[in-house]
């Protein structure tokens, strides 16, 4: 199945709900949400109504945003993908059995608009890398908005090959438009999410991989009966991060990550800025560069106005400062069961000889000691 023609899937009245309600009811799918907004960490959570996100690729991580977006209130999700669900798909998250066969964007519009049928969803089974489709994606970037004719808000790469992700870097850099790139590892251990701002930060011809640099077909490097390693938790996880910088990028609140990396062997979370190269082979990313020459990446600093508002206060609970700062020669005491040491306690009174042969008996006899 090839479509390139849009098809908009609406809520079952053939409209959809534009106002995020704060009742603190559980019948209300957005109290959850907006209690976000009543203490203070977004200005107005309910603006996520009025927007618009691209998603290409519906695997592991695309398909578990775009639910993530969906269960946010997202106004609208343009989803991109060519391919079909298989068995083969059950080790992630997201897709069911009784889907095999379907179409990715099928299926997920399918499961999506049971979770939250107030999103406006657009579902493309079309490979972008071909120049009549990357057109396409070219015309509902610039006019997919919710409002007619609109710019989408952004466009989240979720793809598993290079010339996908180059013809995202293309589409985005012409227009002018943010994006954001994620990717799992082949040995499904470690993945990153990345910001991508024309002008401002690396695009993806900036620095690009090895595989890209060299013009070596990515075809060849597949190998007969050998596909790459999938992880649920990995996956999920890296979903989770592109989507958090998301909403915090839409939204305005916290910091937004440039490149934020994962490594599940050592938990390890690189986080960087990577600056354009103003030799970039890309002629619009080195045009883009030309407005932006000022730009510095954003610095989160928590605003001190910011306050958790409640309705009710039933136990008169009341926020108060402490009168007594603590010094630097304030003693501080550590109690466990009837054993007490003082920091300003003098080394010959706490001190406690600890040998590798040491038997857990001997050590609790010193303990006991020091009562």
């Amino acid at each position: 199945m090839t479509s390139k023609d849009p098809k908009t899937t609406l809520n079952a009245t053939g409209g959809r709900r534009v106002y995020m309600s704060s009742e603190v009811v559980d019948s209300n799918p957005y109290s959850r949400l907006m209690a976000l907004q009543r203490m203070g960490v977004v200005d107005n959570y309910q603006n996520i109504r009025s927007l618009s996100v691209i998603i290409v690729g519906l695997g592991g991580v695309g398909s578990v945003a775009a639910e993530m977006l969906t269960r946010c209130g997202i106004g609208k999700l343009i989803l991109y993908d060519y391919d079909r669900v298989e068995l083969a798909n059950m080790n992630r998250l997201f897709f069911r059995p009784h889907q095999v066969g379907l179409t990715k964007t099928e299926a997920s519009v399918q499961t999506l608009v049971e979770i939250n049928p107030d999103v406006i969803f657009e579902e493309y089974t079309i490979d972008i890398t071909l120049s009549a489709n990357f057109e396409q994606l070219l015309d509902r970037t610039q006019h997919g908005g919710i409002e007619p004719g609109t710019r989408v808000d952004l466009v989240l790469s979720c793809v598993d090959n290079y010339a996908a992700r180059m013809s995202i870097n293309q589409a985005c850099n012409e227009l002018n438009m943010p994006w954001m790139e994620s990717g799992v590892s082949e040995d499904a251990v470690s993945g990153h999410i990345q910001t991508l701002l024309p002008g401002r930060t690396a695009c993806f011809e900036c620095l690009p991989p090895l595989i890209v640099a060299s013009g070596i077909a990515e075809s060849t490097l597949k190998r007969e009966g050998v596909c790459a390693a999938s992880l649920p938790t990995t996956m999920g996880l890296v979903a989770a991060m592109l989507v958090q910088n998301t909403l915090k990028y839409l939204l305005g609140f916290g910091q937004v990550s440039y490149y934020l990396g994962y490594s599940a062997m050592t938990d390890f979370f690189p986080a960087d800025v990577m600056r354009p190269n103003p030799e970039c082979p890309n002629s619009f990313c080195r045009q883009q560069q030309q407005k932006y020459t000022e730009w510095t990446p954003m610095v989160y600093g928590k605003k001190t106005q910011n306050q958790v508002n409640h309705d009710d206060n039933d136990w008169g609970i009341e926020v108060t400062s402490s009168s007594v700062q603590p010094t630097e020669s304030s003693a501080i005491s550590f109690a466990y069961d009837n054993i007490s040491c003082d920091q300003s306690a003098t080394q010959s009174e706490a001190q406690v000889q600890i040998d590798e042969g040491q038997s857990l008996e001997d050590l609790m006899s010193q303990l006991q000691s020091l009562k």
